[in-house]
């Protein structure tokens, strides 16, 4: 099996740089889309309970939020929610160091008390007094836009190929040879590496750098509240980052906003965190939790510094990394995509991509740091 571009893993990263991808470089170039699993997406895709928040990330991912926000709402993937961070009496230097910190970012924010923040949170016990307004914050169909750009990339010609662990690779003259684990072997001009948490290991796979992507899992469980969480509830986070929680179809998602270490693994939730999850949620509002429905867990991959990483391995030829996007992946998907696309087949930028700043995510920023193994 020959292609001119391999792109490991189908979940949103490899799906949407894969459609951009074959939409720029157009007829004639071959992109092979490999899936490890059955079921693009299987992982923290198809786990997340992803929403579209200016501020999500930070500062340096708040451009890549921002130049996401048209194609996804044009595409309808975006509903409207509106966000609050939520944070105790007392917290006003908290409050005002959030706000100055994305001072200039173009975000939408606004400081409320008490009396504006009480309505908007049926229930809130007393003590909870600040809030920082994000009313542009959206829910994102997540399945939608997953399956969206896995459509995309079919009808531009990419070849899907699940159930294909990728168990060894090595340059092959000016390309890479690169063999599954049932013993396929596939030869590719270019290797792009979105394999999500397992991107360091497709890295050492590969001889490249390893840059310190690391997962860890966050929590989710759905619950049964009486009252039911109310359907026009914002997104409600705390301030301190200990939880957060938002309407789902008359049952309450709520997260323990937990960052655990793990390896790479199809990530299961524990009770303690739900546990834990729970108790923080009654300390923010009077509900009482009927049942815990469901619970479930992904994992969030991050480079040391929190910032993706898009380019070129800066000493393995042939080797592009598009990973690393912690849990603002899909809610910066299409301008992420649309970036990745042009350096990778060296096009220039459009009304999309013009203003993001490539240094930012460039690999060569670890050039000092990175280790290089091989496996």
């Amino acid at each position: 099996m020959t292609c001119d571009i391999a792109v490991i893993g189908a979940g949103m990263a490899g799906a949407s740089i894969a459609a951009e991808l074959a939409s720029l470089a157009g007829p004639g170039t071959g992109v092979l889309l490999i899936e490890a699993e059955r079921q693009p997406g299987y992982h923290t895709t198809g786990r997340s309970a992803a929403f579209w928040e200016e501020c999500y990330g930070g500062p340096p991912i708040v451009p890549l939020t921002l130049a996401s926000g048209p194609y996804l709402r044009d595409g309808g993937f975006l509903t409207t929610r509106g966000a609050l961070y939520v944070a105790r009496a007392g917290a006003e230097a908290e409050v005002s160091a959030f706000v100055d910190r994305f001072a200039g970012t173009g975000v939408q924010i606004e400081v409320l008390d008490r009396a504006r923040l009480a309505p908007m949170i049926p229930g809130l016990r007393s003590g909870w007094d600040l809030a920082i307004h994000e009313p542009a914050c959206a829910d994102i169909d997540v399945a939608g836009l997953h399956a969206h750009y896995l459509a995309l990339a079919r009808d531009g010609g990419v070849a899907l190929r699940a159930a294909s662990r990728i168990a060894a690779m090595e340059r092959d003259g000016e390309g890479w040879r690169l063999v599954t684990e049932d013993g396929t072997v596939i030869n590719a001009g270019v290797v792009v590496n979105a394999a999500g948490a397992w991107a360091d290991s497709i890295a050492a796979l590969a001889g490249a750098h390893a840059f310190g992507i690391q997962p860890l899992r966050r929590t989710v469980a759905q619950l049964r509240t009486d009252p039911p969480a109310p359907a026009t509830l914002p997104l409600v986070l705390d301030l301190a980052g200990r939880f957060y929680f938002k309407p789902e179809s008359g049952r309450l998602w709520l997260s323990p906003h937990d960052e655990t270490p793990s390896d790479p693994c199809d990530a299961a939730a524990e009770e303690l965190d739900v546990a834990l999850a729970i108790d923080r949620l009654e300390h923010v509002v009077d509900w009482q939790v009927q049942a815990v429905e469901r619970r479930w867990a992904g994992l969030r991959s991050f480079a040391p510094d929190r910032r993706p990483v898009y380019g070129w391995d800066p000493r393995v030829p042939g080797f592009f990394w598009f990973a690393g996007q912690g849990g603002f992946g899909i809610q910066t998907a299409p301008a992420a995509a649309r970036l990745g696309a042009q350096l990778l087949l060296g096009h220039g930028r459009d009304t999309m991509t013009e203003t993001l700043d490539h240094a930012l995510y460039a690999p060569d920023r670890f050039a000092d740091t990175a280790t290089t193994k091989r496996v």
